[in-house]
C-alpha cells in the first residue's frame, strides 16, 4: 500500500492537484478550473481525484497552497484573485470531507516549499520564489524556513506598492507590484500602451492580447513588445532589489506563465535589478528560474507541507 498525499494549487484560474508520495514522487497530476465558491471547489477536486481510480493506495494527508493562504488558521482571507469572499476555512472543509488531515499556506510559499526540497533551492537556507501568473506571489525563506510572521500573511511582494496613484488592484490599493508585473499585468501595460502609441506593432492585429501573445511579438522583433517586457522588467527589478535589503536571499527564483517568456524576461531584468541593489548586495543575488516543471513547484509543495506536518 503506497502511502500518498495530495498537493493542491488554487490559481485565480485553475486549481492544479498532484499525487505525491513520501518520497517526492509525482504520481498522478490534473487540473480544473477554480470554482466560483470553496465548498464547489472541495466537491470537484474529490470527483477528479475518485475518477483516477488509484488502486492500493492510502490517503494520509492534503496540503494547500491559495491565494492568502493563512498557515496558522487554515484559512483563505480576502483573496483579490479569486471570487470567494471573507475568510473562508479551507483546511477544515478538505479535511471533513476527505476525512483526512490537511494543511494551508500561501500558494507561493508552496511553491518555495517544492523548489527548496524538489528543485533548484536543495542545500539553500535563505532564497525567495517569485511566481508570475494571474497575480504575483512570493514565497520567503530565510535560515530554512518559510517566514510567515505572527499572523501568517508575511512576504507578499505582490502588494508592495510601486505607483501609489497606478493601477487599481483587486487587493483594493492601487499601483501594487502585481498589477505591472504579472501576466494579467503585463497584458495591462501592452493594453494601455497600445492606446497611447501610435507606433505599429503587430499587436493591434493579433487578437486577444495575452502575456503569450507579447513574448511571440517580442521574439519576430516587435519594438513595442520588446520595450513592455523592458518596462515589465525594471518594474519588477526594482522591486525585488528592495526585497533583497530585507533578507539578502542567495538566490530569487521565477516561477509561472510570465516566467515563461525566458531571457525575454530574465535579460531586462537582471539588468534593471543590478542597477537596482544597494551597492553591498551587488554581484551577490542570483536570478534563476525555478528548475521544477511548471505546475509541480506549488503541488510538490503543498504536499511537501503535508508529509512536512504528518511526520
Amino acid at each position: 500500500m503506497t502511502k500518498i498525499a495530495l498537493g493542491i494549487d488554487i490559481g485565480g484560474t485553475n486549481t492544479a492537484v498532484g499525487v505525491v508520495d513520501v518520497k517526492g514522487n509525482l504520481l498522478h497530476r490534473f487540473s480544473i478550473p477554480t470554482a466560483k465558491s470553496a465548498e464547489a471547489l472541495v466537491a470537484e477536486v474529490n470527483l477528479a481525484y475518485e475518477a483516477i481510480g488509484l488502486k492500493n493506495v492510502s490517503l494520509e494527508g492534503i496540503g494547500i497552497g491559495a491565494p492568502n493562504g493563512n498557515y496558522y488558521k487554515g484559512t483563505v482571507e480576502f483573496a483579490p484573485n479569486l471570487s470567494w469572499k471573507g475568510v473562508v476555512p479551507l483546511a477544515e472543509m478538505f479535511a471533513k470531507h476527505f476525512g483526512v488531515p490537511a494543511w494551508l499556506t500561501n500558494d507561493a510559499n508552496a511553491a518555495a516549499i517544492g523548489e527548496m526540497q524538489f528543485g533548484a533551492a536543495k542545500g539553500l537556507r535563505d532564497f525567495i520564489m517569485i511566481t508570475l501568473g494571474t497575480g504575483l506571489g512570493s514565497g520567503v525563506v530565510v535560515n530554512g524556513e518559510v517566514v510567515y510572521g505572527h499572523d501568517g500573511f508575511a512576504g507578499e511582494l505582490g502588494h508592495i506598492v510601486y505607483d501609489y496613484d497606478g493601477r487599481s488592484c483587486g487587493c483594493g490599493r492601487k499601483g501594487c507590484l502585481e498589477t505591472y508585473a504579472s501576466a494579467t499585468g503585463i497584458v495591462r501595460t501592452a493594453e494601455e500602451w497600445l492606446m497611447k502609441e501610435s507606433v505599429s506593432s503587430s499587436l493591434r492585429t493579433s487578437g486577444m492580447i495575452t502575456a503569450k501573445s507579447i513574448a511571440e511579438a517580442a521574439t519576430a522583433g516587435d519594438e513595442l513588445a520588446i520595450e513592455i517586457f523592458d518596462f515589465t522588467a525594471k518594474v519588477l527589478g526594482r522591486q525585488l532589489a528592495d526585497a533583497v535589503a530585507f533578507t539578502s536571499p542567495e538566490t530569487i527564483f521565477l516561477f509561472g506563465g510570465l516566467a515563461n517568456a525566458g531571457e525575454l524576461l530574465m535579460r531586462p531584468l537582471k539588468k534593471h535589478f543590478e542597477e537596482s541593489l544597494l551597492q553591498i548586495f551587488k554581484g551577490k543575488i542570483k536570478l534563476a528560474f525555478s528548475a521544477l516543471p511548471e505546475g509541480d513547484a506549488a503541488v510538490l509543495g503543498a504536499a511537501s507541507l503535508a508529509w512536512h506536518e504528518l511526520n
